[in-house]
């Protein structure tokens, strides 16, 4: 390590941290504000970092100590900050797996949902979710009596926020719409399996939520983007980690201010 300091070897200092750390591409990306695909690059040594404010996200990001920092040719880390200290990832271990899109996930989320309690599910029509016989968690909601409790929040089809997606993805608001009104009258047919509650949102979507128990997969809408293209964070709940207690907080506030249609 000494050594791909003293050379500025950002990918063998990437590869350390992969083989002695533990860490995956995507946490190193994430430590050190870069993504994933360009930390692939500098490790298979396609690219090669030469700003010196790169090596200073980089240092910051792994925490190095003074000496490692000098070694990179870096002044000592400022050890403490206005704002409160800094803290590794490792500290807060929430996000503990980052899938470049919904489908590298599936079989993960397909084995929480088939274990779990409770269900909750943020999504826009949650056709691709639930709605169909093929689509990703309905064969996965356990036998009658098995006691699952299923929450599903679908976007309201008489609200304005409808159109405004239907827009953004290229899709006619009829359409849109349509697929809400078929997937909630195909989830009313769950109701002999599991504990099933339908509602309507009707705010602009932007996150995207599977909860099983205590674990979370959230991704994210956009323009010209659908949820399941978004990559998908596994968030676990901790003692003391904000994200999952937040989405949890937003998704029961939704549900409260929602209208129950199944």
């Amino acid at each position: 390590m000494r050594q791909a300091l003293r050379a500025r070897d950002v990918g063998a200092v990437f590869r350390y941290v992969q083989q002695y750390g533990g860490a995956s591409q995507a946490r190193i990306a994430a430590a050190v504000g870069m993504t994933q695909a360009r930390v692939n690059e500098i490790i298979n040594r396609r690219r090669e970092v030469s700003r010196l404010d790169v090596y200073e996200r980089i240092a910051d990001g792994l925490n190095m100590p003074d000496d490692a920092r000098h070694l990179l040719g870096l002044a000592a880390g400022r050890e403490q900050h206005p704002g409160g200290a800094a803290f590794d990832l490792a500290a807060f271990p929430e996000v503990v797996r980052v899938y470049s899109a919904q489908v590298s996930a599936q079989e993960e989320i397909q084995q929480q949902a088939r274990t779990a309690e409770q269900l909750d599910i943020l999504a826009v029509r949650g056709l691709g979710l639930i709605g169909l016989n093929d689509s990703m968690l309905r064969s996965h909601l356990g036998r009658e009596g098995a006691g699952l409790r299923v929450r599903v929040l679908l976007l309201d089809p008489e609200a304005p926020a409808l159109a405004l997606r239907a827009a953004e993805i290229g899709e006619s608001a009829e359409s849109l719409a349509g697929g809400v009104r078929l997937a909630e009258a195909r989830l009313r047919e769950l109701a002999g399996i599991c504990d099933i509650e339908v509602y309507r949102y009707g705010m602009l979507p932007t996150w995207r939520l599977i909860r099983a128990d205590s674990t979370m997969f959230v991704g994210a809408f956009d323009v010209g983007w659908e949820g399941h293209e978004s990559a998908t964070y596994k968030v676990m709940e901790t003692p003391h980690g904000p994200l999952f207690r937040g989405f949890r907080r937003m998704f029961d506030a939704l549900i409260e201010g929602a209208e129950r249609t199944v």
